[in-house]
């Protein structure tokens, strides 16, 4: 990172939370990033933000406004035009190839469609992403147990997801996402698709996670969750941040 890039990180941060723990990790930085497309179209415009390690993040704003393009380019699905994304430590965009997988296991990356494999079970779907980065077979049923036992599916271990609830596929999703041990997850609108009650389990879920040490960035449009829980709150708008703030709410104070 430039000189000039780190004052800008730095900047951020300072923004978020003037009583951070200067000793705790930066796990997610954006400097100075925009995201146009080949049609001309930003996605992203001069985008700042620092993620430090235990965060609990939400990040809001009105569709079309750039959440969904800056979990692609935290999770690598694609790059930025301009600016640099760094997940613990590492540049996004200079990665030698051989060592893209090993970055992206840093990451658990849930969805609001689940994106579960309608074939394997609850068990399977989430030994699944430990078997496609070539983790040891004597690793991966202690792993999964552990994955399991945290989101309480213990019961449901050998069902296939036609016959889960709704909450239970998203609850193997994110087990999905926690079984390699993350340092970061992302979940892009995980209650999209769930009614109110359910919701809730899997947003108190999550952050049983965050207490557990793993940083969250949640994408959303549920302005009840965001407001109740007043965690830190960053709004973009048409690809930039308009606002970054601890104890924040789903819309700006008057």
């Amino acid at each position: 990172m430039t000189s000039a890039g780190t004052q800008r990180a730095s900047a951020a941060g300072d923004a978020f939370d003037a009583d951070a723990d200067p000793e705790r990790t930066a796990v997610l930085v954006l400097n100075d990033v925009t995201k146009r497309y080949p049609n001309g179209r930003e996605a992203l415009r001069d985008v700042d933000l620092v993620i430090p390690e235990g965060d609990f993040v939400f990040l809001v704003g009105p569709s079309g406004a750039g959440k969904s393009t800056l979990m692609k380019l935290i999770i690598r699905d694609e790059l930025a035009t301009q600016g640099e994304v760094f997940l613990d430590g590492d540049n996004l965009a200079r990665l030698p190839r051989r060592k893209v997988a090993r970055v992206r296991r840093k990451i658990g990356a849930v969805f609001q469609d689940f994106k579960l494999l309608p074939n394997k079970t609850v068990r399977e779907n989430i030994a699944f992403a430990l078997e496609v980065t070539g983790t040891p077979r004597g690793r991966i049923r202690p792993a999964v147990d552990r994955a399991l036992r945290l989101v309480g599916l213990v019961p449901q271990a050998d069902q296939f997801p036609r016959q889960l609830s709704g909450g239970e596929q998203q609850r193997t999703a994110i087990a999905r996402a926690l079984v390699h041990d993350p340092r970061l997850v992302i979940a892009d609108e995980p209650t999209g698709n769930l009614d109110p009650l359910i919701s809730w389990e899997i947003i108190q879920l999550l952050l049983r996670i965050n207490q557990l040490g793993v940083t969250v960035l949640m994408a959303t449009h549920n302005a009840e969750v965001v407001t109740a829980l007043r965690k830190r709150v960053v709004a973009l708008e048409e690809g930039r941040i308009i606002r970054d703030e601890v104890g924040g709410r789903y819309h700006r104070q008057a």
